[in-house]
């Protein structure tokens, strides 16, 4: 059997598998679930600003509920059902406490306060590392694509000097330049990269005529994106980088691996196959390390990255150009007489 112990952000992992965040991650019977089945860590399910925001917002206003109540009322205490937004820190301490396996908590906000003070506020539960959610969309047509990334390398510097935990950042793949903005943060502390964010986009239910919200899961397939840069990465970053959206197989988890991913996150295949299936996964790359004789990951990661592969077209545009002159050969069907 092959030795599947993994590195990510510095912590040491039994194996490359993170399940990454998602609802299975809230909830502690899936947890447990997830452990059984073999996963090398988890991350928590996100918490975004809009839930500290309402929850703060929420708080008050049941604090304040009986104000202006005479004497004679029964009670003076607001008919509360949650602490407010520590609530969330109750909860990823808890499933810290419950996991034998690495737990990394996840954020998600947008005011740069926000980001420092609650990236505190995790380390404190005694989670072994943070994940920063950089979903942002761009909507201010006078916002340059310059000025968001120098706001997110502040927001990253600010949480690394603030927390001892290690920090990665999951991210999108719609940078102008992808590979200069992660070196930056490279440069910058961050310990980890995920790549990449899973996009949700607006839906329309076209019989009511409003808004829809599918539920956005990805396919087999989808992983390509990651692998590219990933293989494009390997070997030019200190931090480690984990590949994320569209690994259901076994050899989908390879690839990334081949690619330089030290790491890489799985979600939509559990809700698809079930938490079991990261089970089928590990054993899948298991065997394949057993059949091509590799004892260890550091055997044959990276070994097709940019900066090993002998086929030097491979993670450029010539590969798109090639595609076009042998269409025949790659779709395997006859030619045209």
């Amino acid at each position: 059997m092959a030795n599947l112990t993994s590195k990510y952000m510095g912590i040491t992992l039994s194996n490359p598998l993170v399940v990454g965040a998602c609802s299975l991650t809230g909830n502690m019977d899936q947890i447990r679930k997830i452990e059984d089945a073999g996963a090398g860590a988890f991350v928590i399910k996100s918490l975004f600003e809009e839930q500290i925001q309402l929850e703060k917002f929420r708080m008050e206003e049941d604090m304040h509920l009986y104000d202006d109540w005479h004497a004679e009322m029964q009670s003076i205490f607001p008919d509360t059902t949650h602490g407010g937004p520590d609530e969330h820190l109750m909860w990823v301490r808890k499933a810290k406490e419950a996991a034998g396996i690495p737990v990394i908590a996840s954020l998600n906000a947008l005011s740069e306060e926000t980001w420092v003070d609650w990236a505190a506020k995790l380390e404190e539960t005694g989670v072994d590392g943070l994940e920063l959610n950089f979903f942002a969309l761009p909507v201010d047509p006078k916002q340059t694509g310059r000025e968001i990334e120098d706001a997110q390398i502040a927001i990253l510097k600010k949480v690394a000097a603030k927390v001892k935990i290690p920090v990665s950042a999951k991210l999108s793949a719609f940078y102008t330049s992808p590979l200069e903005v992660i070196t930056r943060m490279d440069k910058a502390g961050v310990a980890g990269f995920v790549l990449f964010n899973r996009m949700f986009h607006p839906s329309f239910d076209v019989d009511k005529e409003s808004e829809d919200y599918p539920f956005n899961l990805s396919s087999s397939g989808d992983h390509l994106m990651g692998l590219r840069f990933a293989g494009l990465l390997s070997g030019h970053i200190k931090g480690s980088i984990c590949a994320s959206n569209g690994i259901h197989t076994g050899q989908d988890a390879i690839e990334v691996l081949l690619s330089g991913a030290d790491v890489f996150q799985c979600v939509s295949t559990l809700y698809m196959n079930d938490v079991s299936v990261i089970k089928k996964i590990l054993g899948d790359v298991d065997a394949w390390m057993d059949r091509k004789g590799y004892k260890s990951m550091s055997d044959f990661r990276g070994k097709l990255s940019a900066a090993s592969t002998s086929d030097k077209w491979t993670f450029k545009r010539a590969q798109y150009v090639r595609m076009l002159l042998n269409a025949d050969k790659y779709l395997k069907r006859p030619k045209v007489i």
